[in-house]
């Protein structure tokens, strides 16, 4: 398959990358959760615009941030994306440490089935999708909702890759497989052709009404009502079909950020709108790979020299801060910080931060091949 067009350089575009700054949702910032996940394109299951719910979503994180865990459990971790220029909440983001820690994480997987007869001299593949829970195990991004304004910019690829110099440095937190699932395709109508012609034909609720249903409840209900046997492909309607594995319009680019970060697509699809569900081993990761701890150097901010910019967190749990600085190192290895990127991440000169670099590589967009 070709390489994802359109694609740019995440260091092309540092707009505010200096007073953009991700951390831990706090209390206060529910009303802002409130309007991103009202806002969403298109709406999302894992984050409902329901005020419990996100209430609730808030108190979990920090009981989590909290906690001292020494494997994936039922943790949810949530972050918000800050403009200090602006003093606005601009986008979230979370972390499930195991994705059905609480409730089975069910998809569809894509398999072929072989039907043949010695008789007929006939052998025929036949694609179909079956219920699966083998996803449950691994740690799900989710939850991700920004502020239009942001879009492609550096500021959503901040708030998508934090996550990941999060789970650098607290890795017994979370599963060795990572997963990220993102919204299926929707039609002119904003109606799934996949609900359309699987879903329906089990639920009065048109899709918009389970999706909203399944966020603020759950998706267990689904292995109640679904048909336990494989869907055969050629029995669905030809828009059902293409929409399998195909992501939403509005999602394209940051499903080729993540193809460029290290994951692949996956043979498991949402079991509502089909939508892509991709998977990365943690060590095969660019953040988790190319990632490097170096000591602060505090100097004034017209005396920075320009370099590529890259992602910088400190190494607070409870306090995780990560923002967007230039990559400036010292001959001895410090990492040079201005005085006001210091104070956005609460380190001290002579503190290790760690530091990944922001761009990330073309790739081609490919099924993952220790699934064939």
């Amino acid at each position: 398959m070709s390489a994802i067009p359109g694609r740019q350089s995440a260091g092309a575009d540092v707009r505010g990358g200096g007073n953009l700054l991700v951390r831990p949702a706090q209390s206060a910032d529910l009303a802002a959760l409130e309007r991103l996940a009202g806002n969403a394109t298109p709406k999302l299951t894992n984050l409902p615009a329901h005020r419990d719910r996100l209430e609730e979503r808030i108190a979990r994180s920090a009981r989590a941030m909290e906690r001292n865990v020494d494997f994936p459990g039922d943790e949810t971790y949530t972050f918000v994306l800050e403009d200090l220029d602006r003093g606005e909440i601009v986008g979230t983001a979370s972390i499930r440490a195991q994705a059905g820690a609480q409730d089975v994480y069910y998809t569809y997987r894509q398999e072929t089935l072989i039907h043949a007869s010695q008789q007929l001299n006939l052998r025929h593949e036949v694609q179909t999708l079956s219920l699966s829970h083998e996803m449950s195990e691994v740690s799900l991004l989710c939850a991700l909702s920004l502020d239009s304004r942001y879009r492609g910019t550096s500021a959503a690829t901040l708030l998508r890759r934090a996550r990941l110099m999060f789970i650098a440095q607290y890795p017994e937190r979370f599963a060795d497989t990572l997963g990220v699932a993102f919204p299926g395709y929707l039609d002119d109508a904003g109606e799934s052709p996949f609900w359309a012609s699987v879903g329906r034909h089990f639920f009065k609720q048109s899709y918009h009404e389970i999706n909203l249903m399944a966020g603020v409840r759950s998706k267990s209900f689904i292995a109640e009502v679904m048909p336990q046997f494989p869907l055969y492909l050629p029995l669905l309607t030809p828009q059902a079909r293409a929409a399998i594995g195909r992501e939403h319009v509005a999602h394209e680019q940051a499903l080729g950020e993540m193809l460029g970060e290290g994951f692949v697509r996956s043979r498991h699809v949402d079991i509502f709108d089909a939508g892509p569900v991709l998977r990365a081993e943690r060590a095969r990761l660019r953040t988790l790979s190319h990632c490097g701890w170096h000591p602060v150097r505090i100097r004034p901010e017209d005396s920075l020299p320009d370099a590529e910019p890259a992602m910088v967190a400190n190494q607070q749990l409870g306090g995780f801060r990560c923002t967007v600085a230039r990559y400036a190192l010292t001959p001895t290895g410090q990492l040079m910080l201005s005085p006001m990127q210091a104070d956005l991440l609460g380190v001290e000169e002579g503190r290790a931060v760690l530091v990944a670099p922001l761009a990330l590589p073309e790739v081609e967009d490919a099924l993952d091949e220790g699934e064939l």
